[in-house]
């Protein structure tokens, strides 16, 4: 494609997602804890994007490893780049706590102390329990270029400087892990006021007991960020995939250092200490708080009863799909879109346990990337396969922070006689399907059909609390023989051949094409080329120039993406397209893409995002959705998402988050609205 096509770098953009996810945590409209919770996202999916992104560019930067986006030297600018954005980020989230947070709790009777210095009422409680749940378990190590000492991976360190006859000794001492001493103490009330400390205080407040005859000159908060991801080796086989992972996965505590994060009140000579120390990089370090790991804010306590932590919706639970009726025989002669978190998780789980108790059901087959600890669903794949019925879970051992869980998860089912496929060499299994595959008829020769599930999320009861997911629950006998045919791909047979599901490896990328192709030949012929494709990331440059194209011949496009997104609007080839980002309550995370067809739309919901790892590494399905009435409602929540006004932005060339309030328009707040939308479109699924 033309040279005069540019991009977002993949990064920066991903930075200012993440921003966004910020800025909630500014909105007083909010209840309080809910905007406490958003620092917390912030600060985890930032550790996140230290420990992958930037350890992979620090890498590049220095020779050790290849890099196909950037050479050596972009990728050093890259990551000053990133630093630079990062530190004005952290700016913004330092205003936002102390002028903000901080005293919202206070006004709320919380009083959240972020100093060592305790008020007398509190002395004798802070000391009995720095004595008693702290003290044994603090380890104070000596500090010096002479001594070699370990930081471990995105843990806290009090680095403290003490004096003793004229002479400075550095040490540092590592906090104890939330699961041996919560990070906030609660304090003993006063009067209506509620008190919480953090735990780095607690131990300020009380260094005199663990360095007694010293004077404490100085104490700052540090940690490193280590190198999280992990070069897993292809192999067919099982044993030695397993093994490898197991290996790989503890390696991750003594990776490469990619980020150094100290307390930004630290003078120069105590910080140049340090870096001689742990042998740390100028570029490695990026400025803090006195307090770090801010991402632990979501389990701050709520001591005052009245103060509400967040505004949840009820998840709904649908009359034809509850446990009164079954969800075989409506989803035999009804396709149904299910929703979450507007609609309950237990109706997937009461359609594994239904197919599971089903005499007819010969096999159940489902794909597994993440699924939550303790997961419902595998416990119901194995009271299927307690049931005699032959169950086969394909699972991705590569899905990354999940790999232990995944092959515990495996082993599990395993020992329950489920026949585990692990993922092919050199590629990812990262579709979201299910199939129920039952016998051709019944005992009167009535004939039966299966079942297929396509989603766009994870079969994890957890986030789909949280996570904005769609499913297609559908028996049309051409989308499950199809489907069939991939999962016996999985398990080594030929190549199936796909003429209604979208596959990635397959026909996904063709297709796509074709339809964008067919919107460009439409506006050409004055009949109005359409498009609204919402997705988590766009990033895939030939997906992009498409697009691009498509502009350029005035085919209007409203793209709706949660993520990254390195396509750039406003140039003179993108006038037509515009960008929408919407964060809120709940992560948006649904991939549906409308093509106008002429006043005929053609409607896809599924697994991938338009990056090249999904488009061209991946196994992603992809569903057409045929009912006219599921068609209206998935049309009805992208006009829904795109009229958003209080929680939307726009995205412009500068990467900026434009928020889209007007303050004379209704309000339209896509997430509650599109909730109540369902809810009073609920009689559809009546019986």
């Amino acid at each position: 494609m033309e040279d005069k096509y540019e991009y977002f770098k993949r990064d920066i953009s991903w930075l200012s997602f993440n921003f966004r996810v910020l800025l909630e945590a500014d909105d007083d409209s909010l209840p309080l804890y809910e905007r406490i919770n958003f620092i917390s996202i912030y600060s985890s999916n930032l550790e996140e994007f230290y420990r992958v992104r930037v350890a992979d560019h620090r890498a590049a930067a220095m020779g050790v490893m290849r890099n196909d986006e950037y050479s050596i030297q972009s990728s050093r600018e890259l990551v000053e780049e990133i630093n630079r954005e990062v530190n004005k980020q952290l700016d913004v989230r330092t205003r936002i706590y102390r002028t903000k947070i901080i005293p919202a709790l206070a006004a709320n009777h919380v009083f959240f102390n972020q100093t060592p210095l305790v008020i007398p009422e509190h002395h004798e409680f802070i000391k009995s329990y720095f004595s008693e749940e702290v003290f044994p378990y603090l380890q104070p190590v000596p500090v010096s270029s002479g001594v070699k000492s370990f930081l471990q991976d995105n843990r806290i360190y009090l680095a403290v400087r003490l004096k003793h006859e004229h002479h400075l000794y550095y040490f540092v001492i590592k906090l104890p892990h939330v699961s041996e001493v919560p990070r906030f103490v609660e304090l003993p009330q006063i009067s209506n006021n509620y008190y919480l400390m953090y735990l780095d205080d607690v131990i300020v407040a009380n260094l005199a007991q663990v360095f007694p005859g010293y004077e404490i000159d100085s104490v700052y908060s540090i940690k490193i960020s280590r190198d999280a991801d992990i070069m897993i080796r292809d192999t067919d086989s099982k044993d030695l995939l397993v093994a490898d992972i197991k290996s790989k996965v503890k390696k991750r505590k003594i990776g490469a250092v990619c980020r150094f994060v100290y307390d930004r009140s630290m003078p120069a000579d105590f910080l140049k200490y340090l870096m001689e120390a742990f042998k740390i990089d100028e570029t490695e370090l990026v400025y803090g708080e006195s307090h770090l790991n801010l991402e632990d804010l979501s389990t701050l306590p709520n001591p005052n009863n009245k103060l509400q932590t967040c505004r949840e919706f009820q998840p709904m639970k649908l009359n034809c799909l509850n446990r009164k009726h079954s969800v075989l025989d409506y989803v035999s002669v009804h396709d149904l879109l299910i929703y979450f978190p507007y609609f309950s998780f237990d109706h997937f789980i009461h359609f594994l346990s239904e197919a599971a108790h089903d005499p007819y059901t010969e096999e159940i087959l489902l794909t597994q990337y993440r699924v939550a600890e303790n997961s419902a669903v595998i416990d119901s794949l194995i009271e299927a396969s307690n049931n005699g019925k032959k169950v086969t879970v394909f699972v991705e051992l590569k899905a990354r922070f999940d790999e232990v869980n995944n092959i515990e998860t495996s082993e599990k089912m395993h020992a329950a006689g489920i026949n585990i496929v692990f993922s092919m060499p050199n590629m990812k299994v990262h579709a979201k399907a299910a199939l129920v595959k039952r016998q051709k008829k019944d005992v009167l020769g009535r004939s039966l059909c299966d079942f297929a599930y396509i989603g766009t999320g994870n079969f994890n009861e957890i986030t789909a609390h949280t996570y904005s997911d769609i499913g297609l629950f559908t028996a049309n006998d051409s989308i499950t023989a199809e489907l069939y045919g991939l999962f016996n791909f999985f398990s080594g047979c030929q190549r199936p051949v796909f003429n209604h599901l979208l596959v990635s490896q397959f026909n996904l990328v063709d297709q796509i094409e074709e339809m964008i192709k067919k919107e460009i030949a439409l506006s050409d012929a004055g009949k109005g080329g359409r498009m609204v494709i919402k997705l988590n990331a766009l990033q895939d440059p030939h997906m992009i120039d498409m697009l691009y194209e498509a502009s350029e011949h005035g085919v209007k496009i409203d793209l709706i993406i949660r993520g990254i997104c390195c396509l750039i609007p406003g140039r003179p080839y993108s006038q037509n397209i515009t960008i929408t980002r919407i964060v809120d309550s709940f992560l948006e995370h649904a991939r549906v893409w409308y093509f106008g067809n002429g006043g005929d739309p053609k409607i896809y919901l599924g697994s991938p995002d338009w990056m090249k790892r999904n488009l061209y590494r991946r196994i992603e399905v992809v569903t057409p959705i045929e009912d006219v009435n599921l068609k209206r409602e998935l049309i009805d929540m992208l006009h829904i998402q795109l009229a958003d006004n209080q929680k939307a932005c726009w995205i412009d060339g500068q990467l900026r988050n434009i928020f889209k309030r007007n303050f004379y328009a209704i309000p339209v707040r896509a997430q509650y609205d599109f909730y109540h939308y369902l809810k009073e479109r609920k009689a559809v699924y009546s019986t």
